[in-house]
């Protein structure tokens, strides 16, 4: 999406970006940043379980959907310690979130000739943006990449235009052609056969590394079967441990 070129493509699967690219585009990111592009959730994003992960605390509750036994004691001390929680952010802020991101999607895909129509609606506590099939084409999968690594490396580049308009971390969730639903229910699955296998064994299964987006389904499937579970290890191998109840 980016230019014509195969250039960007290149930039954004090979999990790293300039704010060269970025203020291209107008959002207006400080220039000579060089930034990673790989899915982390820098909202408050996930705490690592183990000492070496340098990660906020809320963020493994973000990620669970609730805060987990070793999180609960520090999202509260968050809360009350001044930072704002974002299960409280106005509907109103997110809504000027999917507005800014729709602005600077829709200058992407012009700058790169790409067909496409903006969605924008409102997740829980977080904006939710999506490019769609448009009535004069359908839009290019090469958004998405090699397992999602461009959508998640464009989701970051959207993240940081919106925060640089609004002074605010976001956490909007983007999602190009239905990529992230078909994942959604694949995952699901996968998560689903876990559980039944830990509730007959009585024995903790640890699964595959996942991109956040995909840890966070599979914490809320185990959480509906009744079950336990928590995120342990360090990007890219971040994983989720599912515990006996």
């Amino acid at each position: 999406m980016l230019t014509g070129d195969d250039g960007i493509f290149e930039t954004l699967e090979s999990g790293t970006s300039t704010a060269h690219f970025v203020d291209r585009t107008g959002s207006g990111i400080q220039q000579d940043q060089e930034m990673d592009m790989t899915e982390q959730d820098t909202s408050p994003v996930e705490q690592d379980s183990s000492a070496a992960q340098d990660s906020s605390p809320v963020d493994e509750g973000l990620e669970q959907g609730v805060p987990s036994r070793d999180v609960t004691k520090n999202v509260a001390a968050e809360v009350t310690g001044g930072g704002e929680s974002r299960a409280s952010t106005p509907t109103s802020l997110l809504e000027r979130e999917g507005e800014v991101a729709a602005d600077f999607l829709e200058q992407l895909l012009d700058i790169a000739d790409m067909d496409g129509d903006i969605d924008v609606d409102v997740d829980g506590d977080r904006a939710a943006v999506a490019i769609v099939d448009s009535e004069e084409g359908r839009v290019s999968r090469r958004l998405v990449g090699s397992d999602g690594k461009v959508l998640e490396a464009l989701q970051e580049l959207t993240r940081l235009a919106v925060q640089s308009s609004t002074g605010e971390r976001s956490r909007l969730m983007l999602d190009v052609a239905g990529y992230r639903a078909e994942r959604r229910a694949a995952v699901a699955a996968v998560a689903q056969t876990a559980i039944a296998t830990v509730k007959s064994t009585d024995a903790k299964i640890a699964m595959d590394p996942m991109t956040a987006f995909e840890r966070k389904v599979v914490h809320d499937e185990v959480l509906a079967g009744g079950l336990v579970s928590e995120s342990e290890g360090v990007e890219p191998e971040r994983h989720v441990v599912i515990l006996p109840a």
